[in-house]
């Protein structure tokens, strides 16, 4: 008996495999639906939450700041004890604001067994920025194009067309 398969359109997807330094794949990837109209809204609220994230961080040390310090249970004062737990927190939540728009893993997957740090986080803004955002770009353009094509009025004139006049 001959088995029915339903083959998957993997068109309009951007997949951007994942390399070491050196340049040997990981094995890992980042995937992204191109079609995706949520796309640039996950992208939005990864920008707008990061924001947030990052002035939360700033009011939490300025308190801690200004409290009078005194002797911790280590070598760390009790005020350099909260900074490092704020400072913590604030790398824990980045993660769940990023994995928002990368997909689930997503900054693990980046950060290929390193912890996250102020430098990889930029690294992470830069692949975003110079990798990913350009097509989300071109996509929306693309989507804006398709729905106009689709649901235009064959006789309207489109702004692209040339009028020939005998």
């Amino acid at each position: 008996m001959k088995e029915n398969v339903i083959k998957l359109n993997k068109e309009n997807t951007l997949r951007l495999d994942i390399e070491t330094a050196d340049g040997v794949k990981t094995g890992e990837y980042l995937e992204f639906d191109l079609e995706d109209i949520e796309l640039p809204l996950k992208y939005q609220e990864l920008v707008d939450r990061d924001e947030k994230n990052k002035s939360d961080l700033k009011k939490q040390i300025a308190i801690i700041n200004k409290r009078q310090d005194v002797k911790g249970k280590g070598l760390l004062t009790r005020n350099q004890e909260d900074q490092v737990k704020a400072i913590q927190k604030f790398f824990d939540e980045e993660i769940k604001i990023y994995d928002i728009f990368l997909g689930e893993g997503g900054v693990r997957k980046l950060l290929n067994g390193r912890k996250i740090g102020w430098t990889t986080l930029q690294e992470i803004d830069e692949i975003i920025e110079k990798q990913i955002a350009p097509n989300l770009d071109i996509t929306m353009q693309a989507i804006t194009e398709k729905i106009k094509n689709k649901y235009s009025r064959p006789s309207e004139k489109k702004e692209n067309d040339i009028e020939v006049v005998e």
